[in-house]
């Protein structure tokens, strides 16, 4: 009964407060899924010896973390408006049929984790550097999480399921319950209290995948408790090439959007490197402080994914034109107010990390100029958002393409060559990221125009 008044509200409840009754929770969840990319940061930079070392490390391995995270979000996603879009079609086989593809393709994609965290780490590594002891704690660091990753893959595909029908609140706590659990195994395995060994990156490791574990197994137990209106059979399981077509038709371009994340991420750490290392930790150590607001509007995004998806199924132009309104008023409140956390922390947090005085400046530099882009990339994730849920999977995917990548590493690299002439130039290489993003929203601007003309106006309520 609590699941079917769950789909009925994504139909009838005003939008604006269904966009903040799904979007909270969603917004907790994401900015919980950072604290696993900053909480080991946090801790292997306080160790004893090497601190600041273990923390280069760790940032050489994030941009592997952002492609599974990719991977699973972007199937997730695929998953998510597929799931919506057939659920206000009134379609129950094949919302079985989406849920148990999406089950078979979590399961092809930590294969393929498995096998790169068992083949392929120690060349990725020895790409970005050749500092022995970076490379070693690289390594061991990121082979665990790779070859432990099924808590992230699976995770990502119940949360979207949940999220799908309302009940995103129960995606949240079990999101809650992996940050709590790897916030407390991380002081723990890091530095060997309470009788354990001390494993330094290792243990931060460890602490990251056994959260996601319990992530991962804390969604599944509320799917099958809660999420009723989502039928499980054994046969859809078995895979089909329609449903998998359906669900990447949506979902690959929200994993390519994801995935250049992690391509730009190795792209600007290979141009700093020509730099200074020192510029290599304080760019991640920032790119880790960052998704905090980012991730929240990530979460709000995924909000507007399944209530324009739904609505769209639904046919009301009405609420779909009210969702594309508030899911971007929201997102640009959400932006707003983290453009001035970080212009008015950005010492405060980069002290917390022990940085030798250099990479401290350095971070500081990049909080306050690389915040001034937020206004901009929170427009472009609530289009992408908008564009996912109205078969407007190109038009996100261009997106993705334009800011982060097709107008960052060429700007980057230009300006990098200003900063290897001189070290006072340094700043001048995080500018890339204003420029990025506001010529990307004006490109996005042009695609909601296009898209209303092709799709939204053709609805009558």
């Amino acid at each position: 009964m609590n699941n079917e008044m769950a789909i009925n509200k994504m139909g009838t409840m005003p939008v604006n407060r269904l966009m903040i009754g799904m979007g909270a929770p969603m917004i907790v969840s994401m900015v919980l899924q950072a604290f696993y990319n900053i909480v080991d940061s946090a801790f292997v930079s306080n160790m004893a010896e090497n601190g600041e070392a273990a923390l280069n490390a760790l940032t050489l391995a994030f941009p592997v973390q952002m492609m599974m995270v990719a991977v699973g979000i972007g199937t997730g996603v695929g998953v998510n408006a597929l799931l919506s879009k057939s659920l206000g079609q009134g379609d129950i086989k094949k919302v079985g049929l989406v849920s148990g593809n999406a089950i078979f393709l979590g399961t092809v994609i930590y294969i393929l984790c498995v096998l790169f965290g068992c083949f392929g780490v120690k060349a990725y590594v020895a790409s970005q550097t050749s500092n022995e002891l970076i490379f070693g704690m690289a390594v061991d660091y990121l082979r665990i999480c790779c070859i432990i990753s099924m808590g992230i893959i699976f995770f990502s595909i119940f949360e979207k399921q949940l999220q799908a029908t309302g009940l995103s609140i129960w995606s949240t706590a079990a999101q809650i319950a992996g940050a709590v659990i790897n916030i407390i195994l991380d002081p723990v395995l890091i530095y060997g209290l309470l009788g354990a060994p001390e494993m330094g990156v290792r243990g931060a490791a460890y602490a990251t995948v056994i959260g996601q574990v319990a992530s991962f197994i804390a969604a599944l137990v509320f799917h099958i408790k809660f999420n009723r209106s989502v039928p499980f059979k054994p046969e859809y399981l078995k895979p089909s090439a329609r449903i998998i077509k359906g669900i990447y038709s949506i979902g690959f371009p929200a994993i390519i959007a994801q995935a250049l994340m992690s391509f730009m991420t190795y792209g600007f750490n290979v141009i700093l490197v020509r730099v200074s290392e020192s510029m290599v930790t304080a760019y991640g150590l920032f790119y880790k402080i960052q998704q905090f607001v980012l991730f929240a509007a990530f979460g709000l995004r995924d909000a507007i994914t399944p209530i324009v998806s739904f609505n769209h199924g639904m046919r009301s132009r009405k609420r779909i034109m009210q969702g594309i309104r508030y899911g971007i008023e929201y997102t640009l409140i959400i932006m707003v107010a983290g453009i001035v956390l970080l212009e008015v922390f950005a010492s405060p947090f980069a002290r917390l990390f022990g940085l030798s005085g250099e990479t401290e400046a350095l971070c500081i530099s990049a909080m306050r100029i690389i915040s001034l882009s937020f206004i901009f990339a929170g427009l472009n994730v609530s289009l992408q958002g908008v564009f996912q849920a109205l078969d407007g999977g190109l038009e996100s995917l261009v997106i993705s393409v334009c800011r982060q990548l097709l107008l960052v590493l060429p700007v980057a690299w230009g300006f990098s060559l200003l900063a290897v002439r001189s070290a006072d130039m340094s700043w001048t290489v995080w500018l890339t990221f204003p420029i990025a993003e506001t010529v990307s929203a004006a490109v996005a601007i042009v695609f909601l125009r296009r898209i209303y003309k092709r799709t939204i106006s053709a609805i009558n309520d």
